[in-house]
């Protein structure tokens, strides 16, 4: 994983804050200072955190833990899914559905009927049913896709997610607050980190801190998969040796 410079994320944006006007005295001790009536975010502060937000997430994805991604807002939609998909983890780039975290139990029953239908759908089966009933059902099976689609593989709660924006994410932040699931988030000025345990002090409007925010996170979960293979082969590698 290629580790920004200053530069990198001077070029992305990152320091871009909010008005004045609209700000979060939680977030004063990552503020450089303003101009223009917009505050700017002290990207040393924003690069020191941003790097022990990666190594966490590293050593997560390396035990094997799931980084769930969470970011609906449209300038994060098409990045977010993208990096997600790349590392193989979930993601949530539509609407969140309440009880993802903390009704996890349903979510899965949810899942299992939207992975029933499909399979129906694509064997055919759905002929069986009238028209009208093929129709609902096809309906049914697209609101499924728009709501799960993202998380259609979650097997298990994840262990840490992944949030562009926390005020638009809000419900999320809180339902991970509940469930001891980790947060790692993008914060701009004007919010309250509260309940984010890995802070990232970022514009999190600007699609271009988005998109290299999402990539940076992606090649993480990426490393830490890597690791846990080679790791995996060292182990057996010297058990095999012993055994001899």
């Amino acid at each position: 994983m290629a580790k920004p410079t200053l530069t990198d994320l001077l070029k992305a944006g990152m320091h871009f804050g909010h008005k004045t006007s609209n700000w979060h005295p939680k977030m004063a001790p990552f503020i450089f200072g303003a101009k223009g009536g917009t505050h700017i975010i002290n990207l040393e502060k924003s690069e020191e955190m941003l790097d022990r937000a990666l190594e966490a997430i590293k050593e997560i994805a390396g035990r094997g833990g799931i980084v769930l991604f969470v970011g609906t807002k449209s300038q994060a939609k098409d990045s977010l899914k993208k990096y997600a998909q790349a590392c193989g983890m979930p993601y949530v780039s539509e609407r969140w559905l309440g009880g993802t975290l903390t009704n996890f139990r349903q979510i899965k029953e949810s899942l299992k009927r939207f992975k029933s239908l499909k399979d129906q759908r694509d064997k055919g089966e759905l002929r069986k049913y009238t028209k009208k009933e093929q129709l609902m059902i096809q309906w049914e099976i697209e609101d499924m896709e728009k709501r799960l689609g993202g998380i259609e593989n979650l097997t298990k709660a994840p262990e840490a997610m992944f949030v562009v924006d926390i005020r638009t994410e809000r419900t999320a932040v809180r339902e991970a607050g509940v469930t001891g699931t980790q947060v790692i988030a993008l914060c701009d000025t004007n919010v309250n980190p509260k309940g984010v345990d890995f802070i990232i002090p970022s514009n999190d409007d600007a699609v271009k801190t988005i998109e290299l925010m999402c990539r940076l996170v992606c090649d993480a979960v990426k490393e830490g998969k890597a690791h846990a293979v080679t790791a995996a082969k060292e182990t057996q590698k010297a058990t095999q040796v012993a055994s001899q």
